[in-house]
């Protein structure tokens, strides 16, 4: 009996193993199986795109050759109605797609495990991405106390700077009728709209709107509050004033001078010549009237009113599309519209934790750094979208009219549709062949413009329109990039503080501006008092030192 038990029991303990070992190799074979995900038989990967605002199945011709060539289907996913609560409430269940474009909420994702270190893979199966991002791969770095990476993509490595965004723009109409005047300050932006608006009260049947901004949701920051640091010099660091030399961060709401753009807007209210439904209309419906052509100027990013241009463009309106201002709030500030912020890092898209297929996820991100993968995504495919002609790729033309006049061009060509925010190599890079690798060169630029917007760079004695603005070299290299892509830790007092502040800001700031110019300076004052007792100093010490360990993580300090 003791030797049958003894014999049992060594049998179980081989049956034991035997089992284990199945369970392990079954779970390897879960995560990735050899061969699987080929051109014949491709793997399904999800993708989460937090700022992503439409669904869009992966059937395009762009992204069949994507799947041709990389044997992965990507099921995009977003959030439902700009939801914030997308990333947190992925954590809470545990349920996370094989890859995440989080935006700012990476941090959260981190701390709670959900995406896995990509330093290995990096260096075993990343030669696209390291030739990609050579010796700007430490800006990928978390932070110095934790410097893995755990994402890739977002932003160009080589980026030049042949057009400006975010700038406050003026119909290209306005200027033909004025005679070609300056317009460097808000003064002269306000005295060309009241100019106009005195010659045409109506445009089309329908009222002249002056200024129209998006300030009834999260665009709050695009149209109000990034233009107000834009008219005080301030390069795009969020909502941060940043010194580049000692990395000293100030939330900039609490700037003295700031107070008079936000008093100007006041007074742009107060006479009518902002748009009344600024602070309520919807992005459909803002894009409507820039649509009709009735809106004279706006302060806003390119990507945000882009398909108004295309359907002003497609209905015979070019005069009505917008020209960028090297506008400041006096002579005293330049404009930071084309500041080179480097390779910034921080952001991009990770590998959840729970994904069965890492190593097929990294090899998809890894293959869309290549030069193949860059020129499919910018360009298209050969003899469909462009030709090659003396060497160089060449759009055809039916391709150039769309990609400027119609909505739906990327998201039916799949052209440009899966730059971002993948990995690309930047529009200041050239191939193996010494061509751009996007149809977005200096060249390409000025051979696009519509006519109306030739006819008016002409009439100023330019080439382009970056010829207003102070030089990229003029204005330097930011030593630590962009502060609005800085990895906040979740649950900081920093990230408490700068949420309650943010949310506070715009809505007091919002008031002040549709109030009374007589309440002005009282409002202000409280919102001020409002912010030290919230503990706004505290987060300008927080904020500072992140900005010094990014610096020091880089080798800028």
């Amino acid at each position: 009996m003791k030797k049958l038990s003894l014999y049992s029991l060594v049998l179980m303990f081989v049956v034991g193993i035997a089992v284990l070992s199945g369970c392990t190799n079954s779970e390897k074979a879960e995560k990735d199986s050899p061969g699987e995900g080929t051109a014949d038989d491709p793997v399904t990967l999800s993708l989460f795109i937090a700022d992503l605002t439409e669904d869009k199945a992966f059937d395009d011709p762009v992204a069949k050759k994507i799947t041709e060539k990389t044997g992965v289907i990507l099921e995009l996913e977003h959030p439902v109605g700009g939801d914030e609560q997308a990333i947190p409430l992925m954590i809470a269940s545990g349920d996370y797609p094989d890859m995440i474009y989080a935006k700012g909420d990476i941090g959260k994702l981190i701390e709670a495990g959900g995406v896995i270190k990509l330093d290995d893979l990096i260096e075993e199966k990343g030669a696209n991405l390291k030739a990609m991002y050579g010796e700007q791969l430490d800006r990928l770095k978390n932070s110095v106390n934790d410097p893995s990476i755990y994402t890739v993509g977002t932003y160009g490595v080589e980026s030049a700077y042949w057009t400006t965004s975010g700038t406050t723009s003026i119909q290209l109409e306005v200027l033909r009728e004025l005679g070609y005047p300056e317009i460097n300050t808000v003064e002269d932006f306000e005295n060309a709209l009241t100019e106009y608006i005195k010659k045409y009260p109506e445009i089309d049947g329908q009222k002249t709107l002056g200024l129209s901004l998006l300030g009834s949701d999260w665009r709050w920051l695009i149209t109000v509050g990034n233009p107000a640091g834009f008219s005080l010099g301030i390069p795009d660091d969020g909502q941060w004033a940043i010194n580049d030399e000692t990395g000293e961060a100030q939330y900039k709401f609490t700037l003295p001078e700031i107070k008079e753009y936000f008093k100007w807007l006041n007074h742009m209210n107060d006479i009518g010549l902002l748009d009344p439904e600024s602070f309520t209309h919807t992005h459909e419906t803002y894009i409507a009237k820039l649509s009709s052509g009735r809106v004279l100027g706006i302060a806003d990013q390119d990507w945000n009113y882009g398909d108004a241009k295309k359907a002003l463009v497609a209905d015979g309106k070019e005069w009505r599309t917008y020209a960028p201002l090297p506008v400041t709030l006096n002579n005293k500030y330049k404009s930071q519209g084309l500041k080179d912020y480097g390779f910034a890092g921080g952001w991009g898209i990770s590998i959840s934790s729970t994904s069965k297929h890492p190593d097929k996820a990294f090899e998809f991100l890894d293959w869309m750094a290549s030069e193949e993968a860059q020129i499919l995504v910018n360009w298209g495919i050969e003899g469909v979208n462009y030709d090659v002609v003396d060497g160089k790729r060449v759009l055809k033309a039916e391709d150039v009219v769309r990609k400027n006049s119609d909505t739906n061009y990327g998201k039916e060509t799949g052209v440009g549709y899966y730059v971002y925010p993948f990995p690309q190599w930047g529009n200041g890079a050239l191939d193996s062949a010494g061509n751009s690798i996007t149809p977005d060169s200096q060249e390409d630029l000025i051979a696009n413009y519509n006519v109306a917007e030739k006819e008016v760079i002409s009439a100023y004695g330019m080439e382009s329109w970056i010829d207003w603005f102070p030089s990229t070299k003029e204005l330097g290299i930011s030593k630590h990039g962009a502060a609005a892509n800085f990895v906040i830790p979740s649950g900081s007092d920093l990230e408490i503080i700068q949420k309650k502040a943010d949310d506070l800001t715009e809505q007091k700031i919002t008031q002040a501006i549709l109030g009374k110019p007589a309440d002005f300076d009282v409002a202000w004052e409280k919102l001020q008092q409002d912010l030290v007792n919230m503990g706004i100093e505290d987060a300008n010490k927080d904020m500072t030192k992140i900005t010094q360990d990014v610096m020091k993580l880089w080798g800028t300090n």
